[in-house]
């Protein structure tokens, strides 16, 4: 089978116009090997490796369904718009059948057909003959667009809709909990969920998110068809996702709104009164507790809990049973959902779980309580890999030089459950970059940015003229940076995240290479850069959770009574994560030079600093700042030679 996947392989680089790489084929042949033997697979493929086509091609060739999991849209829709169709194009050419491959998302995802031709049940009015560029234009363009997606036979997803805002979507599209189900829906035999879901059953190759893989695989809730094989890439986010996913949230403003859409449809409706009086009580008790984690929920926080548990459930009793023939009512569905969701999670709150953390956050419309597992380790391990062949890849997978610490977060704890391969990067680091550690930095202050700090910043973007990607810990350090470089060097322009939207400013730091981009963690990663926009990556502290982060402090706890070291395994285990994605920014391509700064001396002068530095690219090292400043000088002035001839 070997000789199979190099030659579609091989077929299918030459149809994207590549080259043969020897950790994409090193990958391929262990991914297959992997799907053989059913162990399961780390794979660790460094930027420029090819990995999506060095786990595409053995799964193409599998004899059984495989699902590919990634965390992100974006890299969903590459795999579904590029990635898949050119390697089935190019496949034709040496296989006989080339099978076929679907896209799985959330129902959310797709616009709702009932929802579209019968209105949403909080829509105000009708939405006709407004004026373009107002929220009525543009559900009003969606309708239209979801008419077209019908008569066509097409899919109803949202990547492909009309430009629109979040509102906009809502008014068009619907929930899981709200949907009306198959059985009573009119529009069943057109619903583009499931015309999706009946797709996937067809598909040899099925693409979904980390989401949906957890509910289906660990929740148990089917979403996606039968498989026995999984790729999971962008692996280092899984536990976090599948966290995500489990995370649940209950407010006194969330509760009082599901009251008064449940009112109307209630037999009894002193039932959403008694769900109002509820709300008012639990807003009452959380007044009385402090922000933060709640280790132990207090005596009058169990009791308020349990009467939204209690008043929920008899709530939705009240709404009582449909009629036989009677017109389905979306109203009463999503209230009767939303009531049915707020005693579940209500109900989860009050057990008090020693598997759940339970914090008290704060919104602008008040104080929301929220809770999460403290650790997925467990439930991946007997849902996932005790039940499933699973090849997890990414380029950050082996930190401080080892598997084992994203093994064991994942939950795979015994050796002969899985085997660790790093297949590397085609491109050579210690001659394309440097990593400069600002040694003669004071260690970053809980205040933020210090003016040593904001001095050498302004040096290093001076030096580079411009072309400097700011990764900050916070928002504040992001501004904060960006108004003292704004000042310090006027000739420069400086964008900061908030100022638009990320797109829009990334877009911008493309066209107009002598920019800088300041901002936080949704530029860590994700984000591709090549070229000579960006020469230069400033890391302002090591990406430590913060010491109140009540997850990540209920992590570390559990793993101290475990009698392991809770910092190394959670808290700089997730640093390590953040700055090799981070510092993976500078090098996207052969040709890309440049110098990544950290500002934190930590990373020469901790203990602890040889295993987040061991998790970095292997660019060339130094802590000497003449070195760095004449270097990145040199690269302003090639760039500045490159784009003037």
């Amino acid at each position: 089978m070997a000789s199979d996947v190099r030659d579609v392989l091989s077929a299918a680089v030459d149809a994207v116009g590549g080259t043969e790489r020897p950790g994409q084929i090193a990958m391929a042949e262990a991914v297959q090997e992997a799907f053989d033997t059913e162990r399961h697979l780390l794979v660790q493929a460094g930027t420029g490796t090819g990995k999506s086509l060095g786990y595409l091609v053995p799964s193409l060739l599998h004899g059984e369904r495989v699902v590919i999991a990634t965390a992100t849209l974006n890299l969903q829709h590459q795999l579904v718009e590029r990635d898949i169709p050119a390697l089935k194009e190019a496949a034709r050419e040496v296989l006989d059948d080339v099978p076929h491959h679907a896209v799985v998302k959330g129902r959310g995802n797709y616009a709702c057909l009932h929802r579209v031709r019968e209105g949403a049940p909080d829509d105000q009015g009708t939405l006709v003959e407004v004026p373009e560029g107002t929220l009525g234009a543009e559900v009003v363009a969606l309708r239209e667009w979801a008419e077209q997606q019908a008569e066509g036979g097409h899919v109803g997803d949202r990547d492909a809709a009309p430009s629109h805002n979040e509102r906009a979507w809502r008014q068009v599209s619907v929930t899981a909990r709200e949907c009306l189900g198959a059985q009573r829906c009119p529009y069943a035999l057109e619903c583009f969920a499931e015309r999706a879901r009946e797709d996937a059953q067809q598909a040899h190759i099925v693409v979904t998110n980390h989401a949906m893989l957890a509910i289906d695989a660990i929740d148990g809730v089917p979403m996606l068809p039968e498989f026995g094989t999984v790729v999971i890439d962008e692996a280092h986010e899984l536990a976090a996702r599948v966290t995500q996913a489990a995370t649940q949230e209950l407010d006194p403003a969330g509760i009082e709104r599901a009251a008064r859409r449940a009112r109307p449809h209630l037999t009894e409706p002193a039932a959403a009164d008694d769900l109002s009086d509820a709300a008012d009580a639990l807003a009452d008790t959380l007044t009385h507790i402090s922000p933060g984690r709640i280790e132990e929920a207090p005596q009058p926080l169990r009791a308020a809990l349990d009467l939204v548990r209690d008043t929920a459930r008899a709530c939705f009793s009240a709404f009582g049973k449909e009629r036989a023939g009677e017109e389905p009512d979306p109203a009463r569905q999503q209230a009767r959902s939303a009531v049915d969701e707020l005693r579940q999670v209500a109900e989860r709150m009050a057990r008090d779980s020693d598997t759940d953390v339970l914090w008290l956050g704060e919104l602008r419309t008040g104080q929301q309580l929220r809770i999460a597992p403290i650790d997925v380790s467990g439930a991946l391990r007997d849902k996932l890999f005790g039940e499933k062949t699973v090849v997890l890849t990414s380029a950050t997978l082996a930190l401080g030089g080892s598997f084992d610490p994203v093994a064991r977060s994942l939950g795979l704890w015994e050796d002969s459950q899985w085997r660790g391969l790093d297949v590397g990067s085609p491109f050579d680091y210690a001659k394309q970059g440097m990593l400069y550690v600002a040694r003669h930095l004071p260690a970053p202050g809980r205040d933020g940015l210090e003016e040593d700090q904001l001095g050498e910043i302004a040096a290093l973007v001076k030096a580079a003229g411009g072309r400097t990607l700011g990764l900050f810990s916070s928002r504040r350090g992001a501004e904060r940076a960006a108004e003292y470089v704004r000042m310090a060097l006027p000739d420069i322009e400086v964008l900061c995240q908030g100022d638009a939207q990320l797109p829009e400013l990334a877009r911008r730091f493309v066209d107009e290479p002598r920019t800088c981009l300041f901002g936080t963690l949704s530029l860590w990663q994700g984000v591709d850069l090549p070229g000579d926009t960006c020469t230069l990556v400033i890391i302002d502290r090591i990406p430590f959770p913060r010491p109140d982060d009540p997850l990540m402090s209920a992590r570390q706890r559990l793993v101290e009574k475990r009698g392991g070291n809770g910092f190394m395994q959670v808290a700089a285990h997730h640093a390590a994560l953040l700055l090799a994605q981070g510092a993976g920014r500078l090098i996207r391509r052969a040709d890309d030079r440049g110098v990544v700064a950290m500002l934190d001396p930590r990373i020469v002068t901790a203990r602890y600093g040889a295993f987040l530095a061991s998790s970095l690219p292997p660019l060339w090292r130094t802590t000497d700042r003449a070195t760095v400043v004449a270097a990145l000088g040199r690269l302003d002035a090639a760039a500045a030679e490159r784009a003037a001839s």
